[in-house]
């Protein structure tokens, strides 16, 4: 798959992090644009599958799974050094 690069705008005029669709992942970046924020596959405009979160620095912050746009599963959140620290389960009961 190609190589999309964007800056989004909301109608309100804020900028929207630079994105890029590589093999059909799409990576979301800092607002420094070099690191990565997010990455995980889109069905449609929706999440979906697999996702992570990063900070600035590069270590991972949380990890999850959608399903049609909604978390589901379990869900971890990391310390700042990567380390698991919380997991929450977000199956609907």
């Amino acid at each position: 798959m190609g190589n999309e690069k964007c800056d989004l705008k909301h109608p309100n005029g804020i900028k929207e992090k630079k994105l890029e669709v590589i093999d059909g992942y799409t990576i979301k970046y800092h607002a420094n644009g070099k690191t990565i924020w997010s990455k995980g596959k889109m069905i449609g405009d929706k999440p979906d599958g697999y996702w992570e979160w990063y900070r600035v620095d590069g270590t991972i912050k949380r990890s999850g799974y959608f399903e049609n746009g909604d978390p589901v599963g379990e869900w971890i959140t990391y310390d700042s050094k990567g380390k698991k620290y919380k997991v929450t389960n977000r199956d609907k009961k």
